[in-house]
């Protein structure tokens, strides 16, 4: 059960905009024996509510981007604007990738993206992420 915890907490917090790594404890949790379901389902719950958690904050962070002391500068903030209107909800099946999965979640809620879409897009791009994962580390391990 600490390892289910653990595996939820490291996915939540990697998934928010703070650095970690939810696949070394979730390859670390399988390398130690643990049972497939159980560390894909804490995985991808985790991580899809760490995503959520951003998708909030980009509620949030609508209503001050004219702010000065707002952390993306309005050239940037248009880009990504821009991009996530270009690509729309599909582009959150990539909300598992490095550097662009974040910024993509918090693009989400700022554009209003309805909630229930945006947590069904986004399990089915963790869930598939972990699976492929675990896919890999049973061909070698």
């Amino acid at each position: 059960m600490i390892e289910s915890a653990g595996l939820f907490a490291a996915a939540f917090l990697s998934a928010t905009l703070l650095p970690g790594s939810s696949e070394a404890a979730f390859l670390a949790v399988l390398a130690h024996g643990g049972a497939l379901p159980p560390a894909l389902a804490f995985a991808t719950l985790g991580n899809t509510l760490g995503s959520c958690a951003n998708w909030a904050i980009g509620r949030w962070a609508a209503h001050y981007r004219d702010h000065p002391r707002f952390p993306v500068k309005p050239a940037t903030f248009d880009r990504y604007e821009r991009w996530y209107a270009r690509y729309g909800v599909w582009s959150l099946l990539l909300s598992w990738t490095p550097i662009i999965g974040d910024p993509l979640t918090v693009m989400a809620g700022i554009a209003r993206t309805p909630f229930w879409l945006f947590v069904l897009v986004v399990g089915v791009a963790k869930l598939a992420r972990y699976a492929a994962l675990a896919g890999a580390f049973a061909l070698v391990w």
